[in-house]
């Protein structure tokens, strides 16, 4: 004979015969129905075994007692919610008693002492709830959010020995409380019970009052960040259990929409996506997360999917007792992804108890496609831009996008999507895909498109932002950054934009305020976003910020130009004149014709002060006036008069520093036209005292850029007769003959 010890779970329903004397064949279809929909989905999550049904109840084994009476508190909470708008008459409710005892094992079933006693615990417990044994409390008492009430020791049929009792309470404030019934006289039982009940939640609330965070006991571990006042929460990434890799962006995106969506709620506070993925490959409990992450609630999940169907479990985590407030398992159609992503955002804030308006509402409810091709496609552009790094990676994010477009032109975060790429290559001049006007077009095409399709797109809102910005359009941009804001409350990217545009508008305790906000959103950020955040504290005169920040994204990204600029003008402003030279040299490697007068020109939208502020710091760090470190003799330029002669209706035949040949011809309009092996572009050319200056369309912004013609006396490509240096080039030529 095989004995083991289980936690044993008996459930049955209240009122059966009275009910079955209403309706016999309805009552049999509820009891199955709960069993197949309620039951059956929460003994599978928490590991147990269906080891029959009795009439109208189950027996149900498991290996932990834990286990047990999560189980038992997800049925009955589930049956509490169904039973909401059903009269008292009508409500199909269980009672369910737990018990931790040695059993009998024969074949598939089970009987002996442990199993008797769970079934007189059963009847013990109230209709919608749950009683459990000495045995079993003594193993729970501090691990689920749950309160108790201790009956004391209760004489049951045929056991010889009482047996301590506990009924539970699932009230989350009396989580962690257990009182002993109060002994009335008269009252009998029920009403002991429900004294006792009165008296954790009377107490709960000289401690428990929502979202102040203030717990009976201390959290188990120190917090990183001082909590926020309303609810957050670290969405951590789905775990794809399918065993097939390729569905891993499946599961990547579905925390990643999940973040977003919840970003939308102004009522709570939401990790950003850098940060919690950065914790995917570690072993951390929810306790650590929310430690690391400085937030109250931790959601996990995995995902499934075998060709159609899609099997989603998620789980809503109080990482401050590590019980969990709320868990759903979802076994659907694939097509039904968004329907079960709508559904976990009203269970979380239902959960949190977070009220939405009705524009959240409005925003929640807006499908972003119903095109689940586009959908995928749109997924893999968003794992492939996590971290831009090169030219091939640009071009799969913009083909993923573009196919997902091509499936639903009316899918504004692909949109939005192709806007922020477009805007990445303009700024940064990566004229590799694209030349900047171009990427500047595309840039506000796509937003524009984004916004027509849906006005509250936050990431096409940052996109127009920033262009405005360039622009010069100051009080635009300040109001589409703020409507990112709007849209999305808890997103770092919009934040941070914001911190850059008042940066750069004079506004620099504000950025400075932004951009601390933004951190604490994504307190983990990728290394793009510590560049974003040290620009905007330079910026802003704080270098005992940028400067760590900025160093973390240069060894990250070492080939970033953005990042040896900033840092050589950082520590040139410290004092620190070593480090300075060492970052320009850096810089001259990847840029070799690196020179604050081409910066001049590329921040001139800047206001005037933090331009001063800038280009005084690079000069201090070593950065050349022009291309190369060219410095010419006053007696070889060219005077105004000089200059008209050489572009009257001209062709100039030379070579660049680089080596690269050219061929520029000028008309007597101002038309010019420049050539070389690979580059072919026109433009304007005028003459503003002895400057010679052009404008390139797409090039400084489509603004007239200056330089100067001095004639050849450097003993360097002795063969052409003058030098022609503007911030972009070093150019050597002499006039076609």
């Amino acid at each position: 004979m095989e004995r083991h010890l289980a936690a044993i779970l008996i459930a049955d329903v209240v009122g059966y015969s009275r009910l079955s004397r209403i309706d016999e064949e309805d009552t049999r279809i509820r009891f199955h129905t709960d069993l197949s929909e309620i039951f059956e989905p929460q003994i599978a999550e928490h590991h147990g075994r269906l080891v029959k049904t009795m009439g109208d109840g189950l027996l149900v084994e498991f290996h932990s007692v834990v286990d047990a009476l999560r189980c038992a508190v997800g049925v009955q909470r589930e049956k509490a919610r169904r039973n909401a708008d059903a009269s008292r008459e009508q409500r199909f409710e269980f009672r369910i008693g737990i018990n931790l005892g040695d059993v009998i094992v024969e074949g598939d079933d089970i009987h002996g002492d442990g199993v008797n006693i769970a079934a007189r615990l059963e009847a013990l417990a109230e209709p919608g709830g749950i009683a459990i044994s000495g045995s079993a409390y003594d193993q729970l008492r501090t691990k689920l959010a749950v309160g108790f009430v201790s009956l004391g020791e209760q004489k049951v049929k045929n056991i010889p020995e009482p047996v301590r009792v506990y009924r539970v309470v699932l009230d989350p404030a009396a989580a962690g409380k257990t009182v002993a019934a109060p002994r009335t006289r008269g009252t009998g039982l029920a009403a002991a019970v429900a004294a006792a009940v009165a008296a954790i939640l009377a107490g709960a609330v000289l401690w428990w009052q929502p979202w102040t965070l203030v717990w009976p006991e201390p959290p188990p571990r120190r917090i990183a960040y001082p909590l926020p006042d309303k609810p957050s929460v670290a969405v951590l990434p789905f775990i794809n259990v399918s065993g097939d890799q390729t569905q891993d962006h499946l599961a990547r995106g579905l925390t990643d929409d999940l973040i977003t969506e919840l970003s939308k709620v102004s009522g709570l506070f939401v990790i950003a996506r850098h940060s919690v993925l950065a914790m995917r490959s570690s072993e951390a409990t929810a306790q650590d997360v929310a430690s690391e992450l400085g937030v109250h609630y931790v959601l996990e999940g995995s995902l499934q999917r075998a060709d159609s169907r899609l099997r989603i479990n998620v789980k809503l985590i109080d990482a401050m007792t590590g019980h969990s407030l709320w868990a759903e398992r979802y076994d659907r159609q694939y097509r039904d992804l968004f329907a079960v992503q709508d559904d976990v955002i009203g269970k979380i804030t239902s959960a949190l108890e977070v009220k939405l308006s009705q524009s959240e509402q409005d925003r929640l409810s807006r499908i972003p496609t119903d095109n689940l091709e586009a959908y995928d496609n749109y997924l893999r552009a968003e794992q492939e831009g996590l971290i831009y790094s090169d030219v091939n990676t640009y071009r799969r994010t913009l083909s993923f996008y573009q196919k997902a477009i091509d499936l639903d032109p009316r899918f504004a975060d692909a949109h939005a999507g192709i806007a922020r790429v477009a805007v990445d290559v303009w700024r940064n001049d990566y004229n590799f895909l694209w030349s900047a006007a171009v990427a500047r077009k595309i840039a506000y095409d796509a937003a524009g498109e984004a916004l027509k399709i849906d006005p509250n797109n936050a990431r096409a809102h940052t996109v127009l932002a920033l262009l405005q910005l360039v622009d010069g359009r100051d009080t635009e941009a300040l109001d589409s950054a703020h409507r990112a804001v709007a849209a999305q409350p808890s997103d770092a990217e919009a934040y941070g934009n914001l911190a850059l545009i008042l940066a750069h508008t004079g506004s620099h305790q504000e950025a400075i305020a932004e951009m601390q906000r933004a951190l604490r959103l994504d307190p983990s950020p990728p290394p793009s976003f510590q560049l974003l955040a040290g620009i905007v504290f330079y910026t802003a005169r704080d270098n005992d910020r940028a400067i760590p920040l900025i160093e973390a994204a240069r060894d990250a990204l070492p080939d970033a130009e953005p990042a040896r600029e900033y840092l050589a003008a950082a520590y040139a402003r410290r004092g620190d004149a070593a480090r300075a030279a060492a970052e320009v040299g850096k810089l001259k490697a990847l840029f070799p014709e690196a020179n604050f007068t081409y910066y001049s020109y590329l921040y001139d939208y800047w206001g005037k002060e933090d331009l001063a502020y800038h280009l005084a710091g690079l000069k201090a760090a070593g950065v050349p006036e022009w291309p190369f470190g060219f410095a010419g003799a006053a007696p070889d330029r060219l005077s105004e008069a000089d200059l008209a002669g050489l572009i009257d209706d001209k062709t100039w035949i030379g070579k660049h520093k680089n080596g690269t040949e050219f061929l520029q011809a000028f008309d007597t309009a101002g038309n010019t036209a420049y050539r070389t092996a690979n580059t072919s572009i026109t433009g304007m050319a005028e003459i503003r005292g002895d400057q010679l200056c052009e404008k390139i369309g797409g090039y400084f912004l489509d603004r007239m850029v200056c330089g100067y013609v001095y004639r050849n006396t450097t003993g360097e490509q002795t063969d052409k007769d003058y030098i022609h240096v503007t911030p972009q080039a070093l150019k050597f030529f002499s006039l076609e003959r």
